[in-house]
């Protein structure tokens, strides 16, 4: 999991910030398009004012504003939730919604979000973040949007429904009932560079209309969102209030929609993020047909070839991804694909930190037969798998979280193998009584970390006690001594870095890379 940024990422709706859960895959390709109003032979170099482009665009930006309702949660009803002056607060501090059994009802107040969007059709079909009219839950509670308001630059306004929406893309459809409207349409994102001059606009703040210029500063980029990033990265000014905003190509095209921030402050830094259009358009056609996104899915978990964990495969890193779990029945495993597989191309196209397995695989087809390279065991191995539809992300999040505890039982059943002096770590057996008490599945066999020497690379790896160990060098281990074994074997074998396949307690398993100095 990536969560080294000393930043904060802020979604960019008006007046609240909140960690960045964007996602943008490919849906299915749709080959028509709207005709433009706004279509243009781009110019070369910079320009002498941006004024006359603006002008052409800004009529087909609209601000939109939500009516929400937030369900407070105990904590926001009554702050001294579960101090000994909760009973003093209820009964003297004029809560609402209590009475002197200490029941507390549900309390539900009002709030306002502003956000941006984008006219596509005349007939009045809006673009915009799926975030922004959905509402961002925070930590006051449950957030439910009531009412949606569209105003255009002319502060004409218009009650919205919604077409459709996305979660998995944050974009979302809405429908005004207008008609002769002004609108634009999306662009070739495929064609642009980093360095080409972008326009944003939007409504920050919720100060209205504002048009802000700058350059694309990278594309393809990753900020862990999820598995489906791939943003095109701006230093045009972005700030809260200007998700859902189109950005523009000097052409007037849209090719992106402003959705995301990094700032420590929660204002423009010069990061901004767009999801790009070649991703947003064949979602938003599907939308605005009334159809639901369907995404191909392959049934796997997969982790980066990072530093550590390509130099215990001895393969390049940023190359490919390894295989941490295939699901049965699904089609990675009626394919054959194993735990321990480092996938490299789907269909002739490389797997690297630009074009995730995820990525590609979404943008396939459901039913599609594709072409899978991995290597085992360093050597290369063809497969081929017919794709599933991919679940709902809830659905998935649901399937594959975890808990995670901090103490190793011990009822001195095995005495405790150490390992401090070639990874840092002090290893038992895992008994059946021993899986039982780590809420681990029956069967499941490996060996228990049961300290860890915090000057070790597996100490700065973060690894603790109660975490199981299942394979070390790709090697089912199922007591301490096979785990020494299996070491030893990585040593003789001129390994630097020792690949360890490691559980924490009901969530899924993962390969960490530890030096095998320990150090």
């Amino acid at each position: 999991m990536r969560y080294a940024y000393a930043v904060t990422a802020a979604m960019l709706l008006g007046g609240a910030a909140a960690t960045v859960v964007t996602q943008s895959p490919l849906g299915a390709q749709v080959a028509q398009n709207a005709p433009s109003q706004m279509a243009a032979v781009a110019p070369r170099g910079a320009p002498m004012s941006f004024a006359d482009l603006a002008a052409k665009l800004q009529p087909a930006v609209v601000n939109i504003s939500t009516t929400q309702k937030v369900q407070l949660n105990r904590q926001q009803q009554n702050p001294f939730a579960g101090s000994p002056f909760e009973d003093f607060f209820r009964r003297f501090g004029g809560q609402q919604g209590g009475d002197d059994s200490g029941t507390t009802q549900p309390v539900t107040r009002e709030a306002t979000s502003l956000g941006s969007g984008f006219i596509i059709s005349a007939d009045g079909y809006i673009v915009t973040n799926n975030h922004v009219i959905s509402g961002v839950p925070t930590d006051q509670g449950k957030v439910t949007v009531s009412s949606i308001t569209v105003t255009l630059p002319d502060r004409k306004e218009y009650k919205a429904t919604v077409v459709g929406k996305d979660a998995a893309s944050d974009l979302a459809v809405l429908k005004i009932q207008a008609t002769g409207l002004p609108f634009v349409e999306f662009g070739d994102s495929t064609k642009t560079r980093v360095g080409d001059w972008v326009v944003a606009i939007g409504n920050p703040f919720a100060l209205g209309g504002t048009v802000t210029a700058g350059i694309v500063s990278a594309i393809h980029r990753s900020i862990g969102s999820g598995p489906y990033d791939r943003y095109i990265q701006t230093d045009a000014a972005i700030n809260q209030g200007n998700s859902g905003g189109p950005m523009f190509d000097l052409a007037g095209n849209v090719v992106g929609i402003n959705t995301a921030i990094f700032s420590p402050s929660g204002g423009n830094v010069g990061i901004g993020f767009a999801i790009p259009a070649e991703q947003a358009k064949p979602v938003v056609l599907q939308l605005m047909k009334g159809q639901r996104i369907h995404r191909g899915y392959l049934g796997v978990g997969i982790q980066p070839m990072t530093d550590d964990v390509a130099a215990g495969l001895n393969l390049p890193k940023d190359r490919g991804e390894i295989v941490s779990r295939v699901e049965p029945g699904q089609p990675a495993a009626r394919a054959g694909v194993q735990q321990g597989d480092v996938i490299v191309k789907v269909n002739g196209q490389d797997i690297t930190p630009d074009n995730t397995l995820s990525y590609i695989v979404a943008g396939q087809p459901v039913g599609s037969r594709v072409r899978i390279d991995v290597i085992r065991n360093g050597k290369p191995v063809t497969l081929n798998a017919v794709l599933a539809e991919r679940p709902p992300e809830d659905q998935l999040a649901a399937a594959n979280g975890g808990s995670e505890d901090d103490a190793v039982p011990d009822n001195g059943s095995s005495s405790p193998s150490t390992l401090r002096n070639s990874l840092g770590l002090s290893l038992q057996t895992l008994t059946p009584q021993i899986a039982q008490q780590l809420g681990l599945a029956p069967g499941t066999r490996g060996v228990v970390v049961t300290g860890v020497d915090q000057s070790s690379d597996a100490g700065s790896k973060g690894f603790q006690p109660r975490d199981v160990i299942l394979a070390i060098a790709q090697r089912p281990v199922a007591t301490a001594a096979e785990a020494a074994a299996a070491v030893d074997a990585a040593k003789r074998a001129g390994y630097k870095t020792v690949l360890l396949l490691v559980q924490r307690g009901t969530g899924p398993a993962r390969y960490i890379g530890v030096d095998l100095t320990g150090k």
